[in-house]
């Protein structure tokens, strides 16, 4: 067997299989919530690149709300994992070495709290998913009805929670409390005005608690502490057996952690931090007076695309977005979409037309195994945020929505074919499937679960959407 990645091994590495900067140099600056692969191909390649470009010892270290045996692995490996960019002509793959410490949540909880508080702290990142975000889709506010954060609520701070907001929440009181200087919390999820939705829930949070100084700590939270809002963007596939061994092909040492993307990838952020950052312009970062242009834009155009393929393609018996876009009606789809959706949105840049070209390229890679199960997981949460407001925007207009109707029939299909087990409203949607139901009235039940009554109400909406299953389920893309 070969032997594993460590600081040891990379002496023995190809110097193109580096890390772009000596781990040992850096000293943990960036705290980030979200072990996953998106993170550690994305954020903590720009934060590496910005270290390696200043000077500046900006290391992460990662907290992982849910999986400690990562945490294990990672450690395992002096915090170092391989990036494979996936390219049409030839892999290309190195090291990176941008974090340097792996924490678990629940059991680290005071060595978290103790670097949410540490003044060398300055920047919080986030890649948790829609889902992390526990909010209500009927407020877009806290959900605290909800178990686990009302579980939060009424447990000690100081212990271990269950919630990333409810731990960021007692983090940064903590270091409201101990005067520590200010810092920026950062979402990196696909919501649009994340950095609000962030904000929002982490004070909710604080106010619902029975903490005694829980007014003080808004107060200094309103002084102290910066959500800007953001948009990454990177496709990111889920690592495969394969990818494992093509790692230690690639790098002659065993990886147990190694993530592959493709060589896209871009990172706009609102110039509003409450303290020093690292310098990710450095790296090709973005820093904007307003993301919302940029956030909308790839939030319903690519996000937007990316479901519609998973669910249209899920119905056609597919398994990757490439193959997708192989399909006859796969280019068709994005290109339709794009054009539907595009009047939605802020006039100027970006440019939806060629916007959608470049999503049409990168969709095609050959390269790139992206699962539609993967990009289709969640659907109750990503669809409300990625369909939902522009389907209202363009029937209150008097706009027709082909494209998004039959998008929508196709989530709906994937709900009654697989009952949706992984998606957090998983027993609420499968109830909305009564065999004696007309369609129509189980997508308007469908549509209430997300929270969309008004669209629920809309008969000629839901008519349309369900005209469209007979279609779906013999495999017939009608675009």
């Amino acid at each position: 067997m070969s032997a594993l990645l460590n600081r040891a091994a990379l002496a023995r590495l190809a110097p193109e299989l580096r890390p772009a900067v000596d781990p040992a140099e850096l000293r943990t600056r960036v705290v980030h919530f979200g072990l996953g692969a998106f993170h550690r191909a994305h954020q903590a390649v720009y934060t590496e690149q910005a270290a390696a470009r200043s000077g500046e010892p900006w290391g992460i270290t990662a907290v992982a709300p849910r999986s400690a045996e990562t945490v294990r692995a990672l450690r395992d490996q002096d915090c170092l994992y391989s990036l494979t960019e996936r390219r049409p002509d030839a892999n290309v793959s190195r090291v990176v070495g941008a974090v340097v410490g792996a924490l678990a949540m629940g059991p680290d909880a005071k060595a978290v709290d103790a670097l949410l508080a540490d003044p060398e702290v300055t920047v919080v990142t986030l890649t948790v998913t829609e889902k992390g975000y526990h909010r209500s889709p009927l407020t877009g506010g806290l959900d605290t009805a909800a178990a686990s954060v009302a579980a939060d609520l009424a447990a000690d701070p100081d212990g271990p929670l269950s919630t990333v907001v409810g731990r960021l929440a007692a983090g940064l009181a903590a270091r409201m409390r101990a005067g520590a200087p200010p810092i920026s919390v950062v979402s990196c999820d696909n919501m649009a005005g994340n950095g609000a939705a962030l904000g929002r829930v982490v004070h909710d949070f604080v106010r619902a608690s029975a903490w005694p100084d829980r007014a003080e700590i808004l107060d200094r939270m309103a002084e102290a502490v910066a959500f800007p809002a953001t948009l990454v963007d990177r496709i990111v596939p889920a690592t495969s057996e394969a990818d494992r061994t093509a790692a230690v092909a690639a790098l002659g040492v065993r990886d147990a952690l190694p993530v592959t993307a493709e060589p896209y990838r871009q990172w706009v952020l609102e110039d509003s931090f409450a303290a020093v950052r690292p310098p990710w312009e450095r790296d090709g970062a973005l820093f904007v007076p307003d993301v919302a242009p940029h956030q909308l834009t790839k939030l319903r155009l690519l996000n937007g695309s990316h479901s519609a393929l998973a669910y249209l393609g899920t119905a056609a018996g597919l398994d990757t977005i490439a193959e997708t876009m192989a399909a006859d009606w796969g280019e068709r789809l994005v290109r339709a979409l794009c054009a539907e959706v595009a009047p939605t949105l802020p006039v100027g840049r970006p440019d939806p037309r060629a916007y959608a070209d470049d999503l049409v390229v990168r969709f095609r890679n050959p390269a790139m195994h992206h699962l539609l199960r993967q990009i289709g997981s969640d659907g109750s949460l990503k669809i409300t945020e990625r369909w939902l407001p522009a389907l209202r925007e363009l029937r209150a207009r008097g706009t027709s929505t082909p494209v998004l109707e039959l998008a929508l029939a196709a989530w709906v299909l994937s709900i009654r074919r697989s009952a949706a087990p992984t998606d957090p409203a998983a027993d609420t949607l499968a109830a909305c499937w009564e065999p004696a139901t007309r369609p129509a009235d189980t997508v308007g039940a469908l549509l209430r679960v997300l929270g969309a009554a008004d669209l629920a109400d809309d008969d000629a909406l839901t008519t349309a959407v369900a005209d469209r299953l007979p279609a779906l389920r013999a495999g017939r893309m009608e675009i």
